[in-house]
């Protein structure tokens, strides 16, 4: 937590291309902010890199930092890429091949007939089974067979692996005999890492359990690595201050915590820029908001209502299901460097990315495909130069590209086809938006769009005319929101357990169950040296009608008929309907929090109207129009502007069209209203 002698708090995300990085003084808000190249084969080195810049800046020093924040892309890329440590997997005789069964599903637009399981992470060969077996209710039906542990721990050993996971048969409802295998395990493979499933996620369905536990297990040596260097380098820096990583429900956590299970920090970055727009909509005096995170290669979407981040267990990482709890959001893939390609005669946007490098044609690297980014250029909507001067865009590349690669084959004018890149890319990212609103039983009418990320600002009205949304919010700083997210986010876990006994609502027991939760949620918030006043628990229940598949997540306020309730509150807005029908109790969870002091905030002082710097011509679809051109920080609180303009910043650029208003708020964001 931020203390009086020590108030700064340093806040690092490491994306593909650039490390972003804010510091802020917690007792008067003032922040400095720093973008530098990320380092792939060392992030740690960027991370250091980015604090020196920003500690430049400030002219403050390493001493004076009280909380180091942080989002790190490791244990996604190491599942994305396949480049897990060697692993083996311990499980229940009988049931080595639940890994290769998996689930019956076939992506949406995979071929029926073609399609092929990805590869598990874990081959046939490092599935390793020992003797035991707890029925469904805990009870144990097969002792322990401690020497198949011992031959297990031999193999482990000759096979040279470097973690090692374990997930029993129903030990979430009986845990004994999955922590002795872990105690074995532990003393038989030193310098092994070992984690067991009911550390990871103790609750029903095997795959999806046991592949949250593999995974984890997975990942566990690399990012002990890099968080161990990561501490070193600190140290080296001087920074004596807490290093805490971001995880993928939208809170933070110690070192510990992540060394214990890196899983969770799977998707991290999306959900710091979550938190980050929710504070910067709040400060507004927004609630209802759609999140829209466009980045180079992808879009990430959020719907919060009534300002509350919802969680799903129902993520994905590339091929796998990770089941862990983590902010409920869609992700497309349209962003800045989408490939716009002619298949068939027909024009298409993305996924394929023509990525960090060679980039887009305009970046002059080397790039010979059309992108988005190029169709900005084209139309005019970005400057010449982006991040004060230093990255140079070249408009005959982007021009010559769009030319060649999409407006020749379809016979159009250059302006008309990157007019349709950026339309069908648009649409595609609407189809995402109306996934977390309509199909969920909200009207995107009654939101506001929070656009940030590189590319999200110039995408903003246009999505929000297409969605019939009246009231677009751009923050202060929308392409360094995900550091800016950090420094919000509050210290989270989850404790979660299955019942032994599913079926209707046993209110006893569920109350009994939670009390044990809650006694391991105080003890982890201890663990991170929350202070008592500071902490929160709430509980959850996790409900669905008999024979159903999926569960829905309802609060649970210590009574059986409230919960289901607001159980069937929650199905008829989803769904449409409720039923006549029994409703199971599946799962029981805390959520854990830790609520981080807020922070003051600036506000932004009343300026002259500013004068455009410039001017440039950009061809909207009713004819070509000299726009003015705005910088960011000569905007002052109070500032009005109508629409055509564009405004230009460090990290974003912003495109109001004609038909829209600008006023700027007193916190810094700039609010657009349509008509």
């Amino acid at each position: 937590m931020p203390s009086r002698e020590r108030p700064l708090s340093v806040a690092i995300d490491i994306g593909g291309t650039f490390t972003d990085v804010t510091l802020r003084d917690a007792s008067t808000g003032r922040a400095w902010r720093a973008k530098t190249p990320s380092t792939p084969s060392d992030p740690s080195r960027a991370f250091i890199e980015g604090m020196r810049l920003a500690l430049a800046q400030s002219g403050l020093s390493t001493t004076e930092i009280g909380r180091v924040l942080h989002g790190t892309t490791i244990a996604t890329n190491l599942i994305l890429e396949g480049k897990g440590a060697e692993t083996a997997l311990i499980t229940t005789a009988g049931f080595r091949h639940v890994l290769d069964i998996g689930r019956q599903d076939i992506p949406r637009q995979a071929n029926l007939y073609a399609w092929r399981k990805p590869r598990r992470p874990v081959p046939a060969s490092r599935v390793l089974e020992v003797i035991e077996r707890i029925g469904p209710g805990g009870v144990v039906l097969t002792p322990l067979d401690e020497a198949s542990v011992a031959e297990a721990v031999h193999a482990c050993r000759r096979v040279g692996v470097q973690a090692v996971g374990i997930c029993l048969l129903h030990s979430f409802a009986n845990p004994a005999h999955e922590r002795r295998v872990a105690e074995l395990l532990r003393e038989g493979l030193p310098g092994v890492a070992v984690t067991a499933s009911i550390d990871v996620l103790p609750v029903v369905r095997e795959y999806e359990r046991t592949l949250a536990t593999i995974l984890n297990a997975w990942v566990m040596p690399a990012v002990s690595t890099y968080v161990g260097r990561l501490s070193e380098r600190l140290d080296n820096e001087g920074v004596t201050a807490p290093l805490l990583l971001m995880q993928s429900n939208g809170g933070s956590a110690g070192v510990a915590t992540i060394r214990r299970t890196p899983a969770v920090t799977a998707l991290s970055g999306p959900a710091a820029g979550v938190v980050g727009a929710k504070e910067v909509a709040a400060a507004a005096g927004i609630a209802d908001l759609i999140t829209v995170d466009i980045g180079g290669t992808s879009a990430d979407i959020c719907l919060i209502k009534d300002g509350r981040i919802a969680l799903t267990q129902s993520g994905k990482v590339g091929d796998w299901p990770l089941p862990l709890p983590m902010v409920d959001m869609v992700t497309v893939g349209a962003g800045g460097g989408s490939i716009a390609r002619i298949t068939d005669g027909a024009l298409s946007v993305g996924p394929a990315s023509a990525g960090a490098d060679p980039g887009p044609a305009c970046y002059a690297h080397g790039g010979q495909f059309a992108t988005v980014t190029d169709a900005h250029v084209v139309l005019g909507h970005l400057p010449p130069a982006l991040l004060d001067g230093r990255m140079v865009l070249d408009p005959a590349l982007a021009e010559a590209a769009i030319q060649r690669e999409v407006a020749t084959p379809l016979g159009l004018d250059v302006h008309s086809a990157a007019r349709g890149i950026l339309a069908i890319a648009d649409s595609n990212m609407v189809g995402a938006i109306r996934v977390v609103s309509v199909e969920r039983g909200h009207n995107p009418r009654d939101f506001a769009l929070v656009a940030f990320g590189g590319a999200g600002p110039l995408h903003a009205t246009a999505l929000a005319e297409l969605l019939g949304v009246t009231t677009v919010v751009i923050p202060p700083a929308p392409g360094l929101l995900c550091a800016e997210g950090l420094l919000a986010a509050d210290l989270k876990a989850e404790f979660h357990r299955t019942p032994p006994h599913t079926g209707a609502p046993n209110e006893a027991a569920a109350n009994a169950l939670l009390d044990t939760l809650r006694i391991e949620a105080d003890a982890w918030l201890a663990a991170e040296q929350v202070p008592a006043a500071d902490r929160s628990l709430d509980a959850v229940a996790l409900m669905r009608y008999e024979g159903q598949g999926g569960e829905l997540a309802v609060p649970w306020a210590g009574t059986a008929a409230v919960a289901l309730a607001a159980f069937r509150e929650a199905h008829q807005t989803l769904y449409g309907f409720t039923m006549e029908a029994l409703v199971e109790l599946v799962t029981l969870r805390i959520e854990a929090t830790g609520r981080v002091p807020a922070v003051a905030t600036p506000r932004l002082e009343a300026k002259p109207r500013p004068e455009a710097r410039e001017s440039r011509v950009v061809h909207f679809l009713s004819g070509s129009v000299a726009v003015p051109v705005l910088a960011r920080e000569t905007l002052g609180a109070g500032t009005c502007l109508d629409g055509p303009v564009i405004v230009t910043q460090l990290d974003a650029t912003t495109l109001v069209p004609p038909g829209w208003r600008v006023a700027v708020h007193v916190t810094g964001s700039m609010l657009l209203h349509s008509g």
